[in-house]
């Protein structure tokens, strides 16, 4: 994946004369928008991040020319999630760190073992040629372009097979960026020569790669709130990597409990390596650290 993760504070400029550059939220401010944001989305602010928080917030209060922060706090209270408004603050205060081939042991095993196995249980007759993956909080769409070049490179008889990678993000702008799978010099370090030859495009300008259409063919995209169920068919696959880090007890608990009925009974959960959600799925079989699978009945 990719996914959400929190902005570490690095501006040490001083503060100029700007009334927007002066103004910080007080202590109940920052408690009243950690608040609303952990109740809209999941996703917690401590206490330390008051400098971040402030900031950010400066930002959205010039673009909407909104006087404080109490009135932009009511005004987000008053619109939906859904509003644009919500979308640029969590732009504002979060960020998409990411790139193709994240954590190579976790594709080296979704190559080298889990599409191995699919194909032979379709040769047997045991499972149908038909895979559908869900790759929640796909950020900029690194990690469904990853999936898509693996299942490109590894099925000989693609064309037999129904093919689904559905990929889902809170943020409008990461979706954006992730359907038109263009992907920067250093989001490609990690992608082997031969999968770039075969499945992108370079730009005139040297500088960025499209993904083709063999591998974009296989993605669907929309908007999704982690906290929400996701309201699709069952998967065979769901990778959730790299943004339950950033979550508390409480709303691990709630994303888990979706992501259980997301997945086809015997499914698997592909995990970040440092998510620490073994003792939530005490009733999945954990096959490694990061994968789990949910029981066949």
């Amino acid at each position: 994946m990719g996914g959400i993760i929190a902005v570490p504070y690095t501006e040490t400029t001083t503060p100029t004369a700007d009334p927007f550059h002066i103004i910080q939220v007080t202590d109940v401010e920052l408690q009243q928008f950690a608040e609303l944001i952990y109740r809209r989305t999941g996703i917690h602010i401590p206490p330390q991040k008051k400098l971040l928080l402030s900031n950010r917030l400066r930002r959205r209060l010039k673009s909407k020319n909104i006087a404080d922060f109490a009135d932009y706090y009511r005004y987000l209270r008053q619109i939906s999630s859904r509003d644009p408004e919500w979308d640029a603050l969590l732009q504002e205060v979060t960020t998409h760190e990411t790139y193709l081939f994240r954590d190579q042991q976790q594709w080296d095993w979704f190559r080298n073992v889990f599409l191995p196995e699919r194909m032979a249980a379709a040769r047997q007759g045991k499972l149908p040629r038909s895979l559908r993956i869900w790759s929640a909080a796909c950020s900029t769409g690194d990690e469904p372009v990853t999936a898509a070049c693996c299942i490109a490179a590894c099925l000989p008889d693609l064309l037999l097979w129904r093919i689904q990678i559905f990929a889902t993000d809170i943020g409008l702008g990461a979706l954006k960026e992730a359907k038109a799978a263009a992907f920067g010099q250093r989001a490609m370090q990690n992608v082997p020569d031969e999968y770039r030859r075969r499945f992108f495009l370079k730009a005139k300008d040297d500088a960025t790669w499209r993904a083709l259409p063999a591998v974009t063919g296989m993605l669907a995209f929309r908007q999704h709130n982690l906290m929400d169920p996701l309201g699709e068919r069952p998967f065979d696959l769901v990778l959730l990597k790299n943004v339950l880090i950033y979550f508390d007890a409480s709303s691990k608990a709630t994303v888990l409990q979706h992501v259980r009925r997301a997945l086809l009974p015997g499914g698997l959960l592909l995990a970040g390596v440092a998510e620490g959600v073994s003792n939530m799925l005490r009733d999945f079989e954990r096959i490694e650290p990061w994968l789990f699978r949910k029981p066949a009945v």
